[in-house]
C-alpha cells in the first residue's frame, strides 16, 4: 500500500516519501535524555559575609549560604533539613582566619571576658593563622570546621546545649557526606563505615548534651521550644536504644492537646517504630 507521501518523487521530493508522520515519543524521549542540563555550581547559593571577630577584633569575611535560593525537600526523622542542589551545613560554621575563634552562625558573638582569655590562652595561641579563600568547602573541610567550632566552645565553657547543637550538626554533615559519596572512590565501603561511625559517636554526644539541657536550662533551647526538643531527643534516644526515654517523651507529646498536628503525625511514626524495634528485642 502507498504510503501518505507517495508521489513526491514526481516533483524531485522522494526521499520524504517515507517519512513519519508523528515522532516516536522514544525518539523524543532520547532527544531530551541528551540535552544538556546547565551545571548548578554551589558558589552561585554563596555570598562573602563581613564579621568582626569578638576575640581578636579583626574584620574578615566568611562563606554564607543564600537561603532565599535554596529548594526545601523536607527533614529527616531527627529533623535534619533536606535541600536540593547543596549541603548549607558545610557553611554554618564562622572561623575568624586570624585567632582561630569558631562558632555556629547562631552563636558567633556575645563572649564574656573570662571567655575571651580561655579562647585566647588555649586556642589563639597556637592557632596558625589561614586565608579563606575558597570559593566552596570540602565535607573534609567543614567537619575540620565544626571540630575547631567543638573545641572553642569547650575551651570556653559554653552551654551544654551549645556542645550538643554542634555535635548534631556534625552528625547530620556526616550523613550527607555519606550520602554524597563517589561509590567509585577508593576504599568506599571502608571510608563509608568510618563515616557512620564518626556520625554515630557526634549524634550520641548530642543525645547525652540535649538530655542534659532538657533538665538544666530554660527555653527555647538552640532555637527550639519543649515539644521539639522532646521530639528530637525521642527521635535520637530510639536510635541508641533508649527506649525508656524515647517512649516517655513521644507519649507525652501525643497525650498533650496543644501539640500542633504536624509534631503529632511525626510522633505516631516515630511510636510505630519504637514498637516494632522494642518487638524485636
Amino acid at each position: 500500500m502507498a504510503g501518505l507521501l507517495s508521489g513526491l518523487s514526481e516533483i524531485g521530493l522522494g526521499g520524504l516519501e517515507n517519512m513519519e508522520v508523528y515522532e516516536q515519543p522514544e525518539d523524543k524521549e532520547a532527544e531530551k535524555q541528551a540535552e544538556e542540563k546547565p551545571e548548578v555550581k554551589e558558589e552561585t547559593f554563596l555570598f562573602d559575609k563581613s564579621y568582626e571577630c569578638p576575640v581578636c577584633y579583626q574584620g574578615f569575611k566568611a562563606k554564607t549560604v543564600r537561603s532565599g535560593k535554596l529548594r526545601s525537600l523536607g527533614t529527616d526523622r531527627d529533623l535534619r533539613p533536606l535541600y536540593d542542589q547543596m549541603e548549607p551545613l558545610k557553611y554554618d560554621v564562622v572561623i575568624c582566619p586570624h585567632c582561630g575563634y569558631a562558632a555556629l552562625t547562631r552563636f558567633f558573638g556575645g563572649l564574656t571576658a573570662g571567655q575571651i582569655k580561655a579562647i585566647k590562652e588555649n586556642i589563639s595561641a597556637n592557632f596558625h593563622p589561614v586565608e579563606e579563600e575558597k570559593e566552596t568547602y570540602t565535607y573534609e573541610e567543614a567537619l575540620y570546621r565544626y571540630k575547631l567550632c567543638l573545641a572553642n566552645t569547650i575551651v570556653k565553657h559554653g552551654k551544654v546545649s551549645e556542645k550538643a547543637y554542634i555535635c548534631l550538626k556534625a552528625g547530620w554533615l556526616l550523613r550527607s557526606m555519606g550520602e554524597n559519596l563517589d561509590p567509585a572512590v577508593e576504599d568506599y565501603n571502608k571510608k563509608i563505615q568510618e563515616i557512620k561511625e564518626q556520625e554515630k559517636d557526634f549524634l550520641k554526644n548530642a543525645l547525652d548534651g540535649l538530655i542534659n539541657a532538657r533538665q538544666t536550662e530554660s527555653y527555647p533551647i538552640c532555637g527550639m521550644d519543649e515539644v521539639t526538643l522532646e521530639y528530637l531527643i525521642a527521635v535520637l534516644a530510639m536510635e541508641f536504644e533508649k527506649y525508656d526515654i524515647s517512649s516517655r517523651l513521644i507519649y507525652n507529646i501525643l497525650n498533650t492537646p496543644t501539640v500542633n498536628n504536624r509534631i503529632k503525625d511525626k510522633a505516631r511514626e516515630v511510636k510505630d517504630e519504637l514498637l516494632q524495634q522494642m518487638g524485636k528485642k
